[in-house]
């Protein structure tokens, strides 16, 4: 069944799950504005590469970098653990690898989420084996209640419950990534 809008309570009504408004456009810009200040702030004299973990981030990093007053690079991977499932499978594919080389460089992973911490512990692994001079993380969301994994998360938009949400880049079996405002589902 296709989504339905509903004008009156913006509700996204997916079948039988509603969602609702959790973080208004405005609100997630702001805050992007606020981590590219930092970053640029922390990076001054480098010049470091921005990878984004797809398909998640593109739209957070995308805002993200337009905020970034320093030269950088971008740099994609692409990772599976959810499939079209609402929790996690456990089990992270590498489906997309680097075009560049991050030996010696100052690396700052973008992520929509991070839920339980599995993906960023995979990507650690896979980038520390090429001797970066650094890696941070940056996410838009963060789930500290769900987190599994010992990760640091150095730039964070927003920490939230650990609920299910969709809008501004994160999905829903692929879906729903377009929406501008971020909304959690109802329970």
């Amino acid at each position: 069944m296709p989504e339905v809008k509903n004008k009156n309570t913006d509700q996204i009504i997916t079948g039988k799950e509603v969602f609702v408004p959790f973080l208004e456009e405005e609100k997630i810009q702001s805050r992007i504005t606020e981590l590219g200040k930092q970053i640029t702030k922390d990076y001054q004299g480098k010049t470091p590469v921005f990878i984004g973990v797809l398909n998640g981030a593109f739209l957070f990093l995308a805002d993200l970098i337009k905020n970034i007053k320093i030269d950088c690079e971008i740099d994609f991977f692409k990772l599976s653990s959810y499939g079209d499932e609402k929790i996690s499978s456990g089990k992270v594919t590498l489906l997309k690898e680097l075009n560049c080389d991050v030996t010696g460089r100052d690396i700052v992973i973008v992520e929509d989420i991070v839920d339980s911490g599995l993906s960023i512990k995979f990507i650690e692994d896979l980038i520390m084996r090429h001797n970066p001079a650094s890696m941070k993380v940056c996410s838009l969301l963060v789930k500290p209640d769900s987190l599994k994994y010992n990760v640091k998360i150095h730039y964070i938009g927003f920490n939230i419950p650990s609920k299910f949400v969709i809008g501004y880049g994160l999905d829903y079996a692929q879906k729903y990534r377009n929406l501008r405002s971020i909304y959690v589902l109802r329970e």
